[in-house]
């Protein structure tokens, strides 16, 4: 043996380009992901396009986080305030407050749904009751998020490689056992039959539309990579990280949807709260599968928590000691500070959690995506216009 450890064991020899990626990668596929719920809401209740249209929806994602991450480099704005008062320019004083609303709409709604995941999966498995699931929840997460940008990306890093190997092992044995089922329900869809769950007609318009609302409330998310890009040397770095997320990021959603196809159109599925559940019981390996999904859901819900409130946590931190006058002013008691808005935005998510995750949900994603549509879709596309992609 050479003695070498692994890339899961010594992150000093994870690319800082794959650290990155893999950010982007655990912010957007939480505990709503791992459970089978997002897919079915935004993809496969909408037909046979769900087949094809994560080309598009990670497309964007990918393009679009390569592009605010590019201008945070140049620009070194390396927190989403910064980022948005240089970014908006002449329009910053209105544009930049609507944006600092965006993002606490994404900790009102993806933190706490992320809180509310993982502590109704914690609740179910161990019959604890769900508000002290929460409190576990929300100290690991502190813990995590509390000592910054470079464990929060570790950290990030391997939860990826963790959810990806069980998102392979509950999702291959299935899909090769079955396989019959899936081409079924693929045929049914291509027929027109729409699923247990769905309520739609399977025309395209609705179907792009889903994936491309899936896309804006994703987008909201982007504010969080600007602190990741600090220790970028090189714009290369950028680009292949955001290669690297379309590959990982499509890879995961394109196994997932093929996977779920299998029970589409079983009647168990109108009563799951937990679909890739119903896709394990109806296949192989439920004794041993099952866990395997229930902690892949508590990763997802802990992960996306972890890095979009390290995000605020950065913004507000950097907004304070931007007023020190000097290195050593700004060092000290900077953990305490990273501490202090630590737990003032990790124990809000906790606190909005405790409405539950239908509730938090329910509302909350469709307003972010909306929000995102304005504060970052829109001024995104007017600046590479106006600008004609010279400032990245």
């Amino acid at each position: 043996m050479s003695g070498k450890k692994s890339l899961l064991v010594d992150k000093s020899k994870m690319p800082l380009a794959m650290g990155i990626a893999f950010v982007a990668f655990t912010t957007q596929f939480g505990g709503g992901f791992a459970s089978g719920a997002q897919i079915y809401q935004y993809f496969i209740n909408y037909g046979i396009w769900c087949l094809i249209l994560p080309v598009l929806t990670q497309g964007l994602y990918s393009v679009f986080f390569w592009y605010g991450m590019r201008y945070a480099y140049k620009h070194k704005t390396y927190d989403y305030r910064s980022f948005s008062d240089t970014f908006y320019g002449k329009t910053r004083h209105v544009m930049s407050n609507l944006h600092e609303i965006c993002y606490l709409i994404m900790i009102g709604t993806a933190s706490a749904a992320a809180f509310a995941t993982g502590g109704s999966t914690l609740e179910t498995l161990f019959g604890i009751p769900y508000w002290l699931c929460t409190v576990f929840v929300a100290a690991f997460i502190f813990v995590i998020a509390l000592f910054g940008t470079n464990v929060v990306r570790k950290c990030a890093s391997t939860l990826s490689v963790l959810i990806i190997i069980g998102l392979v092992l509950v999702l291959v044995p299935n899909i090769i056992v079955q396989w019959d089922s899936i081409v079924a329900s693929a045929s049914r869809m291509s027929g027109g039959e729409m699923t247990v769950l769905s309520k739609e007609s399977g025309a395209f318009g609705p179907a792009l539309w889903s994936a491309v609302l899936y896309f804006l409330f994703q987008l909201s998310s982007v504010s969080v990579m600007y602190q990741h890009v600090e220790p970028v040397t090189d714009v290369k770095q950028i680009n292949r990280a955001a290669v690297g997320m379309f590959v990982c990021n499509f890879f995961a959603m394109e196994l997932s949807i093929v996977g779920l196809l299998a029970v589409a159109y079983v009647a168990d599925l109108a009563t799951a709260s937990v679909p890739m559940l119903v896709l394990v019981q109806n296949g192989v390996g439920a004794g041993i599968l099952t866990p395997i999904i229930s902690l892949l859901i508590i990763l997802g819900a802990i992960s996306t928590a972890v890095n979009m409130i390290s995000g605020i946590v950065t913004r507000c931190v950097n907004a304070v000691e931007r007023r020190m006058d000097s290195p050593q002013k700004k060092q000290q008691g900077h953990l305490a500070r990273n501490a202090v808005f630590t737990l003032i935005f990790t124990f809000l998510a906790f606190a909005i959690a405790q409405f539950g995750l239908m509730a938090v949900v329910s509302k909350g994603y469709a307003y972010l995506g909306y929000a995102a549509l304005i504060t970052l879709f829109i001024p995104f596309v007017l600046h590479w216009i106006a600008t004609k992609g010279k400032e990245i």
